[in-house]
């Protein structure tokens, strides 16, 4: 796990937080730090815990055990509205009566800011997220990304130091998710605040965050830059969880520093084994479809295999092919300009060194 900020240094600092539902748990004695101005996306399947996390650090649920800080402050026991947060719903959650203008300045209005602070205020968040000509229409009368810049906008004349997103853009079509995306990203560039948002969209988590925390049955996974988890994910579960097409997984026994598949021995001279302790027998190579070469430059790889071509689903920029190594389904992704066919026979190679080798019964990386 990289640790990039200590406790006291940080902008969200987690201690031994659990919750539990009854007998359920929920979150495990989970320990996480955030640094200042840092993007962090909670990441996981649904119901591992993510949104439950970020509600305990609103404080919108009372945890089991634990403790959570925020700018060094205990706010553990803190009523919502005084842990200095701004919160972005999946759902809007806007007035469907008031204004755009009115929502953004209700909450400034309720805690008895002064007129001209909040005329400044909405004015400023209007201006980042261009809603400026909406500010008479009332909810009814907007699009689903309008009414998302609008719940963003409402948070952001809270300023404050953390910034915490719920899934925002699961509601919108893909054009809007990935114009807001930007946005989001452009937002945190210029206010340099912290923020941490929670979603199950990996191409979401890959493009926003400095780090990503992988989520799975209420315990992180793994916590490291989109770089480092996409090219040494700890895990089977990491490694299948990023990606699209998913990394291929070859199940085979790693013997004498090959791993034999179906009878053909794959050479792993030139990947490095992190675990130094007593190899295991059966292993699973992960290779991402990605890194897989085809024809004349498969030639120059150190695992070359013969196959057939079984699927091809023509992508526009890219194709992604469905062939076999051994027994084993294998998918590649190529050049939409080969002309890939169903049944051609193709030449596949990979270098080990990008692959990724993990023990069959652990799930861990070796």
């Amino acid at each position: 796990m990289n640790d990039m900020t200590s406790s006291a240094a940080a902008s969200v600092s987690i201690r031994d937080l659990s919750l539990s539902f009854g007998a359920m748990k929920v979150l495990q004695e989970m320990n996480l730090d955030v640094a200042h101005g840092e993007f962090l996306v909670l990441l996981g399947p649904s119901g591992c815990g993510k949104s439950t996390l970020l509600n305990c650090i609103a404080g919108l649920l009372d945890v089991t055990g634990g403790q959570i800080f925020i700018s060094g402050k205990n706010v553990t026991w803190e009523e919502p509205k005084n842990r200095g947060i701004g919160m972005v719903f999946q759902s809007y959650a806007l007035y469907p009566q008031m204004t755009v203008k009115k929502n953004l300045s209700f909450g400034l209005r309720v805690a008895g800011l002064p007129r001209a602070e909040i005329e400044k205020r909405v004015a400023r968040a209007s201006e980042m997220l261009q809603i400026e000509p909406l500010l008479d229409r009332k909810p009814a009368n907007l699009s689903g990304g309008q009414r998302q810049r609008v719940a963003i906008g409402r948070a952001l004349v809270r300023d404050v130091d953390v910034f915490l997103f719920d899934e925002p853009l699961s509601n919108l079509d893909a054009k809007l998710r990935s114009d807001l995306r930007v946005e989001i990203k452009r937002l945190h560039q210029r206010l340099e605040n912290t923020m941490i948002y929670v979603t199950h969209d990996q191409i979401e988590a890959m493009t926003l965050a400095d780090r990503i925390a992988i989520m799975r049955d209420g315990i992180i996974q793994q916590l490291d830059t989109p770089h480092e988890i996409y090219n040494r994910p700890v895990n089977l579960f990491v490694a299948g969880f990023i990606g699209s097409p998913s990394m291929n997984f070859i199940k085979g026994t790693l013997r004498d520093g090959a791993i034999i598949v179906d009878g053909k021995p794959l050479p792993l001279d030139r990947y490095a084994l992190e675990s130094r302790g007593e190899q295991p027998a059966e292993v699973v190579l992960g290779v991402r479809p990605e890194h897989a070469m085809v024809g004349d430059a498969a030639q120059e790889m150190p695992v070359v295999f013969d196959t057939a071509i079984e699927i091809v689903e023509p992508m526009g920029s890219d194709t992604i092919a469905w062939a076999r190594l051994g027994e084993q389904p294998f998918t590649f992704r190529s050049d939409t300009e080969l002309g890939l066919r169903v049944g051609a026979p193709i030449r596949l190679g990979f270098d080990p060194a990008r692959a990724s080798v993990f023990d069959a019964a652990s799930g861990e990386r070796l």
